[in-house]
């Protein structure tokens, strides 16, 4: 059985991209388990999407997440930049799964407003081309960072970040981070929420803001593909859940759940079916 969580916020996750840790997703998913699971964007990389290239650790994932919808588990999905195919699908609901673009959840007396957050990004609103561009970029960086490591463990020494190291280095990302923030959290107080929960931008966080107008909290659930983190709400409080923090304590369940196995080409075809491909 896995640990009760009132909600599980998880988003970038970029199924269907080298650098995705499907596997310990899958882990994370097996040792909780959630009321409500909102997936907060990004979560199938439909931008980099290649027929090559899904493995069945990816397939497993979206078995689980289906599994959990069906065994009484509330799933949110909503829609971030890589995966905006599906927001043609807004409103769609099948059981306890919906497709959505925002979600607002209250929470013990709390408003919770959950968005993706890549409608702040005028790069991508404006010259998308320029965005998926960025997007390969950062895969082959991932899989250059993972060589590095590679070697980097084999000599003793602790594991690097590239992508860290640019962001940080970069003053024009960091301001786009600062922006980021102030602009969810400017347009939460104004709209009376009292806790905006994004995803996009990777960069874990929960943090109280004052604006001089009032306060809420800033959220952000990371991502599974340099920080393995999660948000989750308990007991009328949030936490910050870190994979590689916490591995050893994971449940490892035994007996998943028995679901057929799908073939790629049928995947393929049904993602067609519904025009999220082209």
């Amino acid at each position: 059985m896995g640990r009760k969580v009132e909600v599980v916020v998880i988003s970038d996750i970029h199924l269907g991209t080298y650098g995705c840790h499907a596997k310990e997703v899958l882990k994370y998913l097996n040792s909780v388990k959630p009321r409500n699971l909102v997936l907060n964007g990004d979560i199938i990389d439909i931008w980099q999407f290649r027929k090559s290239y899904f493995p069945k650790s990816h397939f497993l994932v979206i078995k689980k997440i289906l599994a959990l919808a069906a065994k009484g588990t509330k799933v949110y999905y909503i829609t971030g930049n890589h995966d905006e195919n599906l927001r043609k699908f807004s409103g769609t609901a099948m059981g306890n799964f919906q497709i959505i673009d925002k979600l607002v959840l209250h929470l013990d007396g709390k408003k919770a407003w959950f968005f993706h957050g890549d409608v702040f990004d005028a790069s991508i609103q404006h010259a998308k081309w320029i965005a998926k561009l960025g997007g390969w970029g950062y895969d082959l960086l991932i899989l250059l960072n993972r060589l590095i490591n590679y070697f980097l463990v084999k000599m003793g020494r602790e594991k690097y970040s590239l992508s860290k190291k640019i962001k940080n280095s970069v003053k024009s990302a960091v301001k786009f981070i600062d922006n980021f923030e102030k602009t969810a959290t400017d347009l939460a107080i104004d709209n009376d929420f009292d806790y905006v929960v994004c995803g996009h931008i990777h960069q874990p966080c929960i943090r109280k803001v004052n604006n001089g107008k009032g306060s809420c909290t800033y959220l952000n659930s990371g991502d599974w593909i340099e920080n393995l983190t999660a948000l989750e709400y308990h007991d009328e409080q949030w936490t910050l859940y870190s994979y590689q923090e916490r591995k050893h304590l994971l449940v490892t369940q035994e007996k998943e759940v028995a679901i057929e196995e799908v073939d790629m080409k049928d995947m393929i075809a049904a993602m067609r079916t519904f025009k999220v491909l082209p």
